[in-house]
């Protein structure tokens, strides 16, 4: 057999053996490293693959440990982390609960509001989705609200921090995708490659994640117009509203100040993301503090819980880096760039099939698995193809968050059910969140429809 295609092969059944095993429970990290290993093995009986080729692995770890880009992941997922262990979170949560209580859709109002700043201070949907479980849906519940009209609302939110910056995912895919940027414009004979920054991809995700906040809110004034019943009204008492202007203030602006600090520096150019959650860093310790609830428990508790996701990340990063190297040793760049090549559409159709596998994946993986092993393999041809890697990464992201809302295997649906009381079945889980599926999928097609919403914040502020 041609060596080529025997190669191409042993590429594409390494693919389906990793999502097989990933199926069967396996840790991500090691069935990512110790499946590629197999089938390195196999490929170098079948003279298809050299092992000296697994010396590019040291120099490739050393660059991300060495990546100043990447040492902001661990300082956005302290500061979310250490907002949500200081109770800042759970005030911002209760304040404007009673904010919005007069108003029939009040609390669903309070609880996207939230969940959009969360979104933008913690960046870990997990984490808000939880947050957000444990304080808002008793109060919702005993508010008279339809229960699936009160999960769905609450798991959407909590899944907002994968699209709206400073989402660790955008930080992740923004190294990659400029990295790729480079390389496939170089290949083209341009030497001077426009650059692709984390940055570009928080301002091309900054108005879907605002258009996203505005459907929701969209929704639940239909149901609190059409559907009173299932969204009442929640009044203050006389004597809670005398200070309540001055309880939002306290609650709200300081977060919302650490917030457009962080972003705006960014966004402004005044910062790198790494700079940024510098600052942001200090300020969740800072607002800890002034709030008395800074402590050695809270600080100790913040500390291992960063140390904890970021290992789990980079480790998956270093176990998919083992992966693409044999993938692409193989031949199985070529096998991809020839599937989504002879698509239908065009570029279009090959971003579609894309969408579409990488959607189906996140009912089985995690996030950060998915973009580590199917962004290196598809985004080169998908930029190949004359697609903006801006716009690229921006889909990537709302169709992974669509993929964490949608039953049965939306991992939002089970960060829910795990602290949901046991009169909250998982069916009235599942049924309220297809509504916001829906509006995901809108969304989505936008963005299909009018790029220019993804691409023209990055356009007017860095190019």
């Amino acid at each position: 057999m041609d060596p080529v295609l025997l190669g191409e092969i042993l590429a594409g059944l390494m693919f389906f053996g990793v999502i097989g095993m990933l199926m069967l429970g396996f840790p991500v990290a090691f069935t990512l490293a110790g499946t590629s290993l197999i089938f390195a093995l196999v490929g170098y009986h079948l003279d298809v693959f050299n092992p000296s080729n697994f010396a590019a692995l040291a120099g490739r770890y050393v660059g991300y440990m060495t990546n100043e880009v990447l040492v902001a992941v661990p300082l956005f997922i302290f500061m979310g982390v250490m907002l949500e262990r200081s109770k800042i979170a759970e005030q911002l949560l209760l304040t404007m609960g009673k904010l919005f209580g007069n108003m029939r859709g009040g609390l669903g109002f309070s609880v996207v509001i939230v969940g959009a700043l969360l979104a933008a201070s913690t960046g870990v949907v997990g984490a808000t989705v939880v947050t957000m479980g444990l304080i808002s849906l008793p109060a919702m519940m005993r508010a008279g609200y339809d229960p699936k009209l009160a999960t769905g609302v609450i798991c959407a939110s909590g899944t907002l921090g994968q699209i709206i910056p400073p989402s660790t995912v955008l930080i992740f895919m923004g190294d990659m995708l400029g990295g790729i940027n480079a390389q496939v414009q170089m290949a083209q004979g341009n030497f001077a490659p426009t650059p692709v920054s984390v940055g570009d991809l928080f301002a091309g995700a900054f108005l879907p994640g605002l258009m996203l906040v505005v459907l929701y809110l969209l929704w639940v004034g239909y149901k609190a117009i059409f559907h009173p019943e299932s969204c009442p009204a929640t009044p203050v008492p006389p004597e809670e509203r005398r200070g309540l202007l001055k309880e939002v203030f306290v609650a709200l602006v300081p977060p919302l100040a650490l917030i457009v600090a962080v972003l705006g520096s960014i966004l402004g150019g005044l910062a790198t993301p790494t700079e940024a959650a510098s600052v942001g860093a200090v300020g969740a310790i800072v607002l800890a503090a002034l709030r008395w609830r800074l402590n050695f428990t809270v600080l100790r508790e913040a500390m291992i819980q960063t140390a904890t996701i970021t290992s789990m990340i980079f480790i998956i990063l270093f176990g998919a880096s083992v992966f693409a190297l044999v993938f692409r040793q193989m031949g199985g760049d070529n096998l991809v760039h020839e599937f989504l090549s002879n698509m239908p559409g065009g570029a279009i159709g090959a971003m579609i099939v894309v969408m579409l596998i990488m959607f189906v994946l996140g009912f089985i993986l995690d996030t950060f698995e998915i973009i580590f092993i199917v962004l290196p393999i598809t985004a080169p041809v998908l930029l190949l193809l004359g697609l903006d890697p801006v716009w690229v990464g921006v889909m990537i992201g709302v169709n992974l968050q669509t993929s964490f809302l949608t039953p049965p295997f939306g991992f939002s649906l089970f960060y829910l059910r795990g602290v949901a009381p046991n009169s909250v079945s998982t069916m009235m889980i599942y049924r309220g969140a297809v509504p916001f599926v829906a509006l995901q999928i809108v969304a989505i097609a936008l963005l299909f429809i009018f790029p220019q919403v993804v691409t023209w914040l990055p356009t007017v502020l860095y190019r």
